[in-house]
């Protein structure tokens, strides 16, 4: 089969979920590359309020990308973290950082101004009842034609997955958490 026997998309909704490590890794690869092709670009963060390493990352090239990238962090950290949780958020809490910054995913995938918008953990948040399958949906759907976007976080639905275009389950093997070990900065943050 040749090349010219294949079609091209406008825009595609690209999936990273599963238990393995990687998937916000892979939606900063997909940034990059998105940016190094002169794409606008939205990274919305739906869990990570704490200092990451991909926040100074993104704070640094900022400048150099100007209006071509957006960050924005939102979100109160893991939902039901009990004693791992730093500070006491309750579930209201968490639920209204989570509608809010939906709205603002929803606000830059239907704008039409990004390319790509990188919507970080916003799995988790489906899955941990902040928000619903039906709104993960809208997000999907109601996108501009033209704006691919990028889900990451565990435990995708399964009943959306005929919306993904491209989906990769990150499979842990082996993790060293599971031998009560913390994340290490500049690995897993």
């Amino acid at each position: 089969m040749a090349f010219e026997d294949f079609d091209t998309k406008e825009s595609v909704v690209v999936v990273y979920t599963g238990e393995g490590k990687g998937k916000t890794s892979a939606s900063l690869g997909l940034m990059t590359r998105a940016l190094g092709n002169r794409w606008n670009v939205a990274f919305v963060q739906f869990i990570k309020y704490w200092g990451v390493g991909e926040h100074t990352f993104i704070r640094d090239i900022m400048p150099l990308f100007k209006d071509q990238l957006l960050f924005y962090k939102g979100g109160k950290g893991f939902y039901n973290a009990g004693d791992l949780s730093p500070q006491q958020i309750t579930p209201e809490q968490h639920k209204q950082a989570a509608q809010e910054t939906y709205e603002k995913a929803l606000e830059c995938a239907a704008s039409g101004e990004f390319q790509l918008v990188v919507c970080d953990e916003i799995n988790n948040a489906v899955h941990d009842g902040l928000l619903t399958e039906k709104q993960l949906r809208t997000l999907i759907e109601t996108r501009s034609p033209g704006t691919s976007l990028c889900l990451t976080g565990r435990d995708f639905p399964e009943s959306l997955l005929k919306h993904a275009d491209i989906a990769t389950n990150m499979t842990k093997i082996k993790h060293h958490f599971d031998d009560k070990f913390l994340a290490n900065k500049g690995i897993d943050f």
